[in-house]
Parts: C-alpha cells; sequence; structure tokens
C-alpha cells in the first residue's frame, strides 16, 4: 500500500490496517487526513486482495476529531458577502461528507478498534463502519454541540440506526461523554475489552474470520444490509433475488459446500 501522511496502511492475511497516525495531536482530523482517507478506501476498493478492513488510531486514542486548527483555517477565508461564504461552506461540508462516504460505501467490511478519545467527526467516521469495538474505558462523545454546531459529517445521519433516535438525541443534545461500556449497553460498539492490546486482537480475531469466508458473499451480504436502510422489505426481497441470481453462479458456492461436507476448511479465490 502507498506511503500517507496522516495514515499507517498495511496490508496482510486479506486485511488492511488502516491506521489514523498523528498520535502527537490526538489523531486529529487535520487536511491530510480528509484528503487521503478517500484515496486509501479508493485502493482498497479496487483490490481484490484485500477482504476486511481494521480501523483504528495510533497511540493512547482514537481520534479527537476533527483538527481546530483546519475549522479556523476555512473560517479565515470567508469575506464579507453572505452568499458567497454559503457556498463556500457547503462546498467544504460535502467534501468532508464525501470522506466518510469512501468508508460507508467500501464493499469489504470496515471494523473499528476504538481507545481512548473518539470525539466529534470520529463518531462520524466509526459510524460509517460496520462494527465498532472498543476498551472499557474508551471516551465517546457527540462533541459539535459544545463548539456551537450541529454535526454535519454523518453522526446525525447514520447514528440512529444504530443506537437508535431517543439516545442519539440525547447524546448530540447535550455532548455528554459515555464509556465503552456505556457504548457496549447502547450498542454503539459489540464488545469492549480490557486494555488495546486486547481489542486489537479481539478485532483481528475477527477480522480473520471474515477473511476466510467468500469474498463474493460477503460484499452480497453487505450490499443487502446497506441497500435495507433505505428501502422496504420488498424492496430488498426483489434485489437479493437478481443479485443472487448472478452470484450464485460463483464458484465459491461449490467451494464451500464441498468443504462443508468433507470437514475441511474452503480456500476461495480473491
Amino acid at each position: 500500500m502507498p506511503d500517507y501522511k496522516a495514515f499507517r496502511v498495511e496490508l496482510a492475511d486479506k486485511i488492511a490496517h488502516v491506521q489514523i497516525n498523528r498520535p502527537e495531536k490526538i489523531n486529529a482530523m487535520n487536511a491530510d487526513f480528509w484528503k487521503e482517507i478517500v484515496e486509501i478506501f479508493r485502493e482498497i476498493e479496487d483490490n481484490d486482495e484485500v477482504r476486511v478492513v481494521v480501523l483504528s488510531g495510533a497511540g493512547k486514542h482514537f481520534s479527537s476529531g476533527i483538527d481546530l486548527m483546519m475549522l479556523a483555517s476555512v473560517g479565515a477565508q470567508l469575506g464579507p458577502d453572505a452568499g458567497r461564504n454559503a457556498r463556500a461552506l457547503r462546498r467544504k461540508i460535502l467534501e468532508l461528507q464525501a470522506s466518510f462516504n469512501a468508508v460507508d460505501n467500501c464493499s469489504k467490511p470496515v471494523i473499528a478498534a476504538i481507545q481512548g478519545y473518539c470525539l466529534g467527526g470520529a463518531i462520524d467516521l466509526i459510524s460509517a463502519c460496520d462494527m465498532r469495538y472498543s476498551t472499557g474505558d474508551a471516551q465517546f462523545s457527540i462533541k459539535e454541540i459544545d463548539i456551537g454546531m450541529a454535526a454535519d459529517v454523518g453522526t446525525l445521519q447514520r447514528l440512529p440506526r444504530i443506537i437508535g433516535d431517543g439516545m442519539m438525541r440525547e447524546l448530540a443534545y447535550t455532548g455528554r461523554t459515555i464509556d465503552g461500556e456505556g457504548a457496549q449497553r447502547l450498542g454503539l460498539v459489540n464488545r469492549t475489552f480490557e486494555n488495546q492490546d486486547a481489542l486489537l486482537d479481539g478485532v483481528f480475531g475477527i477480522a480473520h474470520q471474515i477473511a476466510a469466508k467468500s469474498p463474493i458473499a460477503v460484499r452480497g451480504t453487505k450490499e443487502m444490509i446497506r441497500y435495507m436502510r433505505d428501502h422496504r422489505v420488498d424492496d430488498g426481497l426483489e434485489y437479493i433475488a437478481t443479485w443472487n441470481a448472478a452470484m450464485l453462479q460463483s464458484a465459491d458456492l461449490r467451494v464451500a459446500m464441498t468443504a462443508h461436507m468433507s470437514k475441511q476448511k474452503p480456500e476461495f479465490a480473491d
């Protein structure tokens, strides 16, 4: 994988480990972050060798959210005309949204491993992931309310489908912090771990389980789950019928059935 300024990306055993790599800045999301995450997930999408993505943060914290210096630089570019300011701000917000849409739209499962701070924009990011796991003492907060703004990069759109509307409203209106155990009770994270080492071991264990499955079947499963967010049950049933009419012709079905009957581990092509 290429080198990046805000990330470290490694590929091993069909798993791409995408790590936010600004620990000296609490992994704050600077201009390089927003640009590079789109490039990284485009590379992942085009690489059939990648079957699962693990997203983590280097150091003690997952991420403190958007870099305030970047916000200040955006504000410094505004002029006296409100209409032109609005046009420029809207363009910037849509650009930032596209960064996390790239995560959400990835056809491979994306698993977030969270320790320490997960604040503001980091909530937007993990909301775009398939699954989330954390340490018990991780700290989650929809922090935008405390800097006088509404979260605008995906939290308010995606989080209600994860933790429910009422709890999302409470956290968004108050900005209060919950720990990993509280996040698990809400369903924001699937499981908590004692420390960061145990967290990464656990998450990579799950990633290896997924990577061993048919990539055709995993992609189809994710596509159907994502489709159902915005469609009725009958629409979803119609879509899966059309999808599987093509995908059930894959060799993966024969490989999986043969391995199951012979009690052997299947090996799937990329």
